[in-house]
């Protein structure tokens, strides 16, 4: 006799404001936990000391997340210049001291300008990054180095936000996969110092807005007076930039079963789409093929 799954079919985006002091893990299942959701996933890590946006997948939106981690983010840092750490934040211990940079806002604002566009960034050996099947913060944690190739991110805006020294806070937009820690690293090397970061707070994912968070405690007593459904966005909510096709019902039925099938709408030149029946129902995503295929890639059981 097959095991019954445990937890509610709970289906939906909830953007929850990652508290510091935990792990990401950690706070995607205290949120799990408040709805009782059979699944959960999230879009992307923050660090333990870092807090802001963590979108939750709940359910059967669990599928989108791999897809939402391509989502360019923001973020609020601040740097402590003079002080350089193993975990390039307020987490490590200090392994370098240096003089601070004597500078003033025109040159911070200058400097930091210097970074958007597209870098190389060397990500760093505290991440979880993995070299033969092991993240990299293992081997740093046993005190072993392993050569990392530079990656190219996008910074596609870096602000200067304050300058009381030896603290700098900025904001920056950039691409996936860029470390903000590095980045301060990189902008205090280029000042003629070393830094690491004592605060990160992710103010955005791409297309949320900062507006939408909500902290655990909030889940928490909108539980306790039924209010849990005002924090879940639909399914899709994190893929809206995706064009919407709809099928008829002999279409939904293929693509129920993970069929392709030809699909030609009128001027559509895309390779991705959110799928919808008859019914306005929400059935998955897939790829549409030049020749006018369409591909299923996940399929909702909603």
């Amino acid at each position: 006799m097959a095991r019954r799954k445990r937890g509610l079919n709970i289906h939906g985006v909830v953007l929850l404001d990652k508290p510091a002091g935990i792990s990401s893990n950690r706070a995607l299942q205290k949120a799990r936990g408040i709805y009782q959701a059979r699944k959960a996933g999230h879009t992307g890590s923050l660090d333990p000391f870092a807090t802001g946006m963590l979108p939750v997948c709940l359910g059967e939106a669990s599928k989108t997340a791999a897809f939402m981690l391509e989502a360019g983010k923001r973020y609020r840092a601040t740097a402590r210049l003079g002080e350089a750490t193993t975990t390039g934040d307020i987490e490590g211990d200090i392994i370098q001291t240096c003089s601070p940079a004597r500078c003033d806002a025109e040159l911070l604002a200058r400097t930091l300008k210097s970074f958007e566009g597209q870098i190389e960034q060397v990500p760093p050996m505290y991440s979880a990054l993995k070299h033969e099947g092991r993240p990299l913060y293992e081997y740093a944690r046993a005190g072993i180095e392993i050569e990392r190739p530079a990656r190219t991110v996008t910074i596609h805006q870096l602000d200067l936000v304050d300058w009381q020294s030896p603290n700098l806070t900025f904001e920056v937009h950039c691409s996936k996969g860029t470390y903000v820690r590095t980045l301060a690293e990189d902008i205090a090397t280029a000042l003629g110092s070393c830094a690491h970061l004592v605060a990160l707070r992710r103010t955005a994912v791409e297309p949320f807005e900062s507006s939408s968070m909500v902290t655990l405690e909030q889940l928490q007593e909108a539980r306790e007076h039924g209010g849990l459904q005002e924090y879940l966005l639909p399914v899709d909510a994190g893929l809206l930039h995706w064009p919407r096709v709809e099928l008829d019902i002999i279409q939904q039925g293929r693509f129920e079963h993970g069929n392709q099938f030809e699909y030609t709408p009128a001027g559509l030149n895309v390779e991705r789409v959110r799928v919808y029946g008859p019914e306005n129902n929400l059935l998955g995503l897939a790829d549409l093929d030049p020749g006018g295929r369409l591909i299923p890639l996940k399929v909702f059981n909603l």
